[in-house]
């Protein structure tokens, strides 16, 4: 009952915070306005929230879901609190791909046209696939989750090298566009794309129903999941592909976005006193779109000319808290 008053509440303040969302931001709307918004067909307001406020906001309830149950779902896998769901390099190899698109058009203008709208999902969705298809490739050869991890590790590190060496030699133009896509923006995600990612990351986090008892097991260690008959190996391969394309098709539509897939596992944790995961998946989910929802909140200054780039509100929120969780887990970390 207590778990259902807390699901509850953290439901209804998804609610008022997507409202929120959509109401707020740098241009103010009169609340007078509100309700003959609707009416008045060639309304600048309807503009605003239809097609600019209304999917950034469903923008962020698919991203704060999608990035809360990745990162719970490598929590649990590598058995480390401050693991996140670009733990792996999937970002990295996203954060690549743009940086090839953005600094070296030239590089990839026969596959990806650059003028196009798409050129940078589609740059990004081939730069975390390729990263994806390594560690699965990798998994299939190591099952240790420690050296999978610093194999991810070292994967970031090398494609993360490689686009320092791209922006080093890029001109001030092309720089600027990538370090502007990297700030993570929710902003930029149309209707049409909407169309793409909401299946996409719906249809994955159904998927998570089928691992929910694999999970609870490995928490206890892999040994114990063997004697209970948990098939280890496939729920590691599982898991990896559905945090992975979870972390992927967020990064793709909305650029790189930190800190969510670490400290919303460890507040849903919290607030319920469980790690089962039939209970933090759908807690993660709620208390993610909360999160990110009050972070773009932030993030937007009313009657200001500019916004708050996400990642520094995230950066805000998240640091205080994973600095607490290193303190709480010193002496295991």
């Amino acid at each position: 009952m207590k778990n259902r008053l807390i699901l509850s509440s953290i439901f209804l303040s998804c609610i008022l915070f997507f409202i929120l969302d959509i109401f707020w931001g740098s241009v103010i709307i009169p609340w007078n306005e509100i309700v003959n918004i609707f009416q008045n067909e060639d309304s600048i307001y309807k503009e605003i929230i239809l097609n600019i406020r209304l999917p950034r906001a469903i923008t962020a309830v698919i991203v704060g879901a999608s990035l809360s149950v990745s990162g719970l779902i490598m929590q649990t896998l590598f058995r480390n609190p401050l693991a996140d769901p670009y733990v792996l390099g999937v970002s990295s190899g996203a954060s690549l791909g743009v940086a090839i698109l953005l600094m070296f058009p030239s590089l990839i203008n026969n596959f990806i046209i650059p003028t196009n709208g798409w050129s940078q999902i589609i740059a990004a969705s081939i730069g975390s696939g390729i990263i994806l298809l390594i560690i699965i490739g990798v998994s299939l050869k190591i099952i240790d989750t420690v050296s999978l991890l610093l194999i991810g590790v070292m994967l970031g590190s090398i494609t993360g090298a490689i686009v320092n060496i791209l922006q080093s030699i890029s001109n001030p133009h092309s720089l600027k566009n990538f370090i502007v896509w990297s700030m993570g923006s929710l902003s930029l995600v149309t209707w049409e794309q909407l169309e793409i990612i909401v299946p996409i990351v719906c249809t994955t986090l159904f998927c998570c129903v089928f691992i929910t008892k694999n999970l609870d097991s490995l928490l206890l260690g892999e040994n114990y999941a063997k004697t209970l008959g948990i098939p280890v190996f496939r729920t590691k391969i599982i898991s990896i592909i559905i945090a992975s394309v979870l972390a992927g098709a967020t990064t793709a539509f909305t650029g790189p976005i930190a800190f969510i897939g670490i400290i919303v596992a460890h507040i849903a944790r919290g607030l319920f006193k469980t790690s089962l995961h039939k209970i933090t998946f759908p807690a993660c989910i709620l208390c993610g779109i909360s999160v990110l929802l009050l972070c773009d909140i932030a993030s937007h200054i009313p009657g200001g000319s500019y916004v708050i780039p996400i990642n520094s509100i995230c950066a805000i929120i998240g640091a205080p808290i994973i600095i607490w969780i290193i303190f709480k887990n010193k002496k295991t970390l």
